[in-house]
């Protein structure tokens, strides 16, 4: 597939000069060869965001979008997809034949890929199973907390324990579990230990937030870690997890993994080119060594 037609994509956040997602989706146009793509990083804040989107041409094809925009990218956009409205949080708007936005969330699908990946569930979601459900817990009451419930619904999870740092976080987050149809557990921050006996942990906080859980985790080997940080890598509990002998997915792999659905969403390509993607990433996150 190939095509000259000037079409424009670009991550919006704030900051975000340290984005990596445009070397992954630069790599994905060349390699499908897309030559008349282009995919920048702009800074906007979210204040700026409707004046932003309303001045966007028609050769605009989608938007990434990180923090802070996540919620406000919803709440803008034209239509949205059930996993989106759910989590009440996207991170893909799609530019639509009319002009708007359709808003959906790959960081959903993105983690079940990376978490089944790394040996959790056999089965494809709530309604495989004979199965036991799978125990989860998430760190963190953001953006990505939210598609973490999301994600942990889809892959077979009844129930679902938060650990967050502020009790305001907690109960933004049990509306979200209802919707979902998970029953929440809220831990205290200081508690955070205890709740690492799961099959898996997702750690959605920011760098440094978690590093002293490291040593204060009692690590199991069956426990998968997604640690949705990736610089500097590994965390100080990625490294205790891996050392314990547990499964350990980094926010690298996520990057990855919602590029993919956001590349097929924005161009029409029925298969994103992951492999080269995948080695785009590698080279820059090697090159940031």
């Amino acid at each position: 597939m190939q095509t000259t037609t000037p079409r424009r994509a670009a991550v919006l956040g704030k900051p975000i000069a340290h984005s990596l997602s445009p070397v992954i989706h630069r790599a994905g146009f060349a390699a499908a060869g897309l030559t008349g793509w282009t995919y920048d990083a702009i800074e906007c804040a979210e204040a700026e965001l409707p004046a932003l989107l309303a001045g966007l041409g028609p050769e605009w094809a989608g938007l990434s979008v990180t923090m802070p925009l996540k919620e406000a990218a919803l709440r803008l956009a034209t239509s949205a997809s059930p996993v989106a409205i759910a989590a009440g949080v996207a991170n893909t708007l799609v530019r639509q034949a009319d002009g708007g936005w359709h808003a959906d969330n790959s960081d959903i699908g993105g983690m079940i890929r990376v978490l089944r990946e790394a040996g959790l569930g056999a089965g494809t979601g709530r309604h495989a199973a004979k199965e036991a459900p799978p125990r989860i817990t998430v760190l963190g009451g953001g953006g990505t907390a939210r598609a973490a419930l999301a994600a942990a619904a889809e892959l077979g999870a009844e129930a679902i324990t938060v650990v967050a740092r502020r009790p305001e976080a907690l109960a933004e987050l049990e509306p979200v579990a209802g919707t979902l149809g998970l029953k929440m557990e809220g831990v205290a921050w200081a508690d955070a230990p205890a709740a690492f006996d799961a099959d898996a942990v997702i750690s959605t906080v920011p760098r440094g937030a978690a590093d002293h859980l490291a040593a204060e985790v009692a690590w199991r080997p069956a426990t998968v870690l997604f640690d949705a940080i990736y610089d500097p890598w590994p965390t100080p509990i990625a490294a205790a997890a891996a050392a314990a002998g547990a499964p350990v997915v980094s926010g690298l792999d996520l990057l990855l993994a919602q590029a993919l659905s956001q590349f097929e969403q924005f161009t029409g390509v029925t298969e994103a080119p992951e492999e080269a993607m995948r080695a785009a990433l590698g080279e820059a996150v090697r090159d940031r060594a």
